[in-house]
């Protein structure tokens, strides 16, 4: 039953990002990183028994599935971190050109 319903979740995140595709709101690389994402993701549910297997053999003592949420949440924060470099960048940006524009200005 958690299956279906986790399936059922990404076919909805699937069909939002054609959606986003058709309005042209994302990137074609943007659109097949995603579709990527959730189809990988889709075939972990799918298959969660064997990345059960996987985890084991790899020597980790819990599940797969408590695995990938260990790995999803540091990929969380890695992303939130990046956007953060991004935003100092951004904002040194905007005040260079608000000094440039108001230099010239007067």
């Amino acid at each position: 039953m958690q299956q279906i319903i986790a399936i059922a979740i990404v076919l909805f995140f699937v069909f939002r990002l054609i959606g986003q595709k058709r309005k042209n709101s994302i990137s074609q690389v943007e659109f097949y990183l995603w579709l990527f994402f959730w189809i990988f993701s889709a075939l972990i549910v799918i298959f969660i028994k064997q990345v059960d297997l996987l985890v084991a053999y790899l020597g980790f003592s819990s599940t797969g599935i408590d695995v990938l949420l260990y790995l999803s949440i540091a990929v969380l924060f890695y992303l939130l971190f990046r956007i953060r470099i991004k935003m100092e960048k951004i904002e040194k940006d905007i005040t260079t050109l608000v000094r440039e524009n108001s230099i010239h200005d007067k």
